[in-house]
Protein backbone atom coordinates (compact mmCIF):
# COMPACT_ATOMS: atom_id res chain seq x y z
CA UNK A 1 0.00 0.00 0.00
CA UNK A 2 1.44 3.53 -1.11
CA UNK A 3 1.84 6.30 1.41
CA UNK A 4 -1.03 8.01 0.31
CA UNK A 5 -2.72 4.89 1.14
CA UNK A 6 -2.34 4.18 4.30
CA UNK A 7 -2.63 8.29 5.05
CA UNK A 8 -6.16 7.68 3.36
CA UNK A 9 -6.72 4.87 5.29
CA UNK A 10 -6.08 6.64 8.64
CA UNK A 11 -8.24 9.45 7.95
CA UNK A 12 -11.00 6.89 7.34
CA UNK A 13 -10.56 5.19 10.69
CA UNK A 14 -10.41 8.49 12.04
CA UNK A 15 -14.18 9.03 11.01
CA UNK A 16 -14.77 5.62 11.86
CA UNK A 17 -13.68 6.02 15.04
CA UNK A 18 -15.59 9.53 15.71
CA UNK A 19 -18.71 8.02 14.16
CA UNK A 20 -18.43 5.10 16.73
CA UNK A 21 -17.66 7.55 20.34
CA UNK A 22 -19.23 10.74 19.42
CA UNK A 23 -23.26 9.56 18.74
CA UNK A 24 -25.05 8.18 21.63
CA UNK A 25 -25.50 4.96 19.73
CA UNK A 26 -26.42 3.14 23.22
CA UNK A 27 -23.67 0.36 22.62
CA UNK A 28 -22.31 -1.78 25.25
CA UNK A 29 -19.30 -0.25 27.15
CA UNK A 30 -16.99 -3.26 25.28
CA UNK A 31 -18.13 -1.96 21.53
CA UNK A 32 -17.80 1.82 22.90
CA UNK A 33 -14.66 1.82 24.31
CA UNK A 34 -12.57 -1.16 22.76
CA UNK A 35 -14.24 -1.19 19.20
CA UNK A 36 -12.76 2.15 19.45
CA UNK A 37 -9.38 1.15 21.05
CA UNK A 38 -9.06 -1.25 17.83
CA UNK A 39 -9.95 1.55 15.20
CA UNK A 40 -7.46 3.95 17.09
CA UNK A 41 -4.19 1.42 17.02
CA UNK A 42 -5.37 0.57 13.15
CA UNK A 43 -5.07 4.64 13.09
CA UNK A 44 -2.01 5.01 14.48
CA UNK A 45 -0.18 1.73 12.42
CA UNK A 46 -1.71 3.74 9.18
CA UNK A 47 -0.27 6.75 10.66
CA UNK A 48 3.22 5.18 10.98
CA UNK A 49 3.24 3.56 7.91
CA UNK A 50 2.25 6.72 5.98
CA UNK A 51 5.07 8.25 7.48
CA UNK A 52 7.14 5.96 7.73
CA UNK A 53 11.43 6.15 6.84
CA UNK A 54 12.09 5.14 2.98
CA UNK A 55 13.77 2.05 4.36
CA UNK A 56 11.09 0.34 6.78
CA UNK A 57 8.44 -2.22 6.06
CA UNK A 58 5.26 -3.54 7.85
CA UNK A 59 8.06 -4.95 10.99
CA UNK A 60 8.84 -1.95 11.19
CA UNK A 61 5.55 -0.02 11.36
CA UNK A 62 4.21 -2.86 13.28
CA UNK A 63 6.99 -2.34 16.02
CA UNK A 64 6.80 1.64 16.03
CA UNK A 65 3.33 1.73 16.35
CA UNK A 66 3.04 -0.46 18.94
CA UNK A 67 5.91 1.16 20.94
CA UNK A 68 4.35 4.91 20.43
CA UNK A 69 0.72 3.17 21.37
CA UNK A 70 2.34 2.13 24.65
CA UNK A 71 4.05 5.28 25.46
CA UNK A 72 0.81 6.75 25.17
CA UNK A 73 -1.02 4.64 27.69
CA UNK A 74 1.90 4.24 30.06
CA UNK A 75 1.43 8.38 30.09
CA UNK A 76 -1.49 8.08 31.72
CA UNK A 77 -0.17 7.10 34.63
CA UNK A 78 1.53 10.69 34.78
CA UNK A 79 -0.54 13.49 36.01
CA UNK A 80 -0.11 17.39 36.17
CA UNK A 81 -2.78 19.96 36.04
CA UNK A 82 -1.85 21.12 32.20
CA UNK A 83 -2.11 17.61 31.36
CA UNK A 84 -5.16 16.39 33.24
CA UNK A 85 -6.70 19.85 31.94
CA UNK A 86 -5.89 18.77 28.59
CA UNK A 87 -7.35 15.15 28.96
CA UNK A 88 -10.74 16.68 29.99
CA UNK A 89 -11.02 18.10 26.78
CA UNK A 90 -12.68 15.73 23.69
CA UNK A 91 -9.32 16.28 21.94
CA UNK A 92 -7.28 15.18 25.19
CA UNK A 93 -9.99 12.15 25.43
CA UNK A 94 -9.50 10.83 22.06
CA UNK A 95 -6.10 11.37 21.66
CA UNK A 96 -4.44 10.51 24.98
CA UNK A 97 -7.29 9.23 26.79
CA UNK A 98 -7.58 9.41 31.18
CA UNK A 99 -7.44 5.94 32.25
CA UNK A 100 -4.64 3.66 32.22
CA UNK A 101 -5.82 0.07 31.37
CA UNK A 102 -3.76 -2.49 30.06
CA UNK A 103 -6.99 -4.08 28.77
CA UNK A 104 -6.65 -0.88 25.99
CA UNK A 105 -3.04 -2.48 25.33
CA UNK A 106 -4.52 -5.79 23.65
CA UNK A 107 -7.59 -3.41 21.95
CA UNK A 108 -4.38 -1.40 20.33
CA UNK A 109 -2.61 -4.94 19.26
CA UNK A 110 -5.61 -6.39 17.80
CA UNK A 111 -5.84 -3.08 15.85
CA UNK A 112 -2.19 -2.81 14.51
CA UNK A 113 -2.80 -6.83 13.72
CA UNK A 114 -5.62 -6.09 11.40
CA UNK A 115 -4.04 -2.76 9.83
CA UNK A 116 -1.15 -5.54 9.19
CA UNK A 117 -2.93 -7.98 7.67
CA UNK A 118 -5.12 -5.51 5.48
CA UNK A 119 -1.81 -4.33 4.26
CA UNK A 120 -0.69 -7.63 3.45
CA UNK A 121 -3.66 -8.60 1.50
CA UNK A 122 -2.59 -9.60 -1.96
CA UNK A 123 -3.22 -6.75 -4.44
CA UNK A 124 -2.74 -6.54 -8.29
CA UNK A 125 -1.17 -3.15 -8.42
CA UNK A 126 1.71 -3.17 -6.13
CA UNK A 127 3.68 0.09 -6.89
CA UNK A 128 7.75 0.19 -5.86
CA UNK A 129 6.86 2.77 -3.15
CA UNK A 130 4.49 0.98 -1.16
CA UNK A 131 4.66 -0.91 1.79
CA UNK A 132 5.34 -4.41 1.48
CA UNK A 133 6.97 -7.70 3.98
Amino acid sequence: MSRTGCLGAAVLLVGLGLLLRLPNWNLSLTVHHYGGGILWGAMLFMLVAALRPPLWRVRGCMFAASIIAGLIELSRLLHGAELDAFRRTLAGQLLLGRIFSAWNLAAYACGIGLAVLYIRLPRSNRSSTSLSA
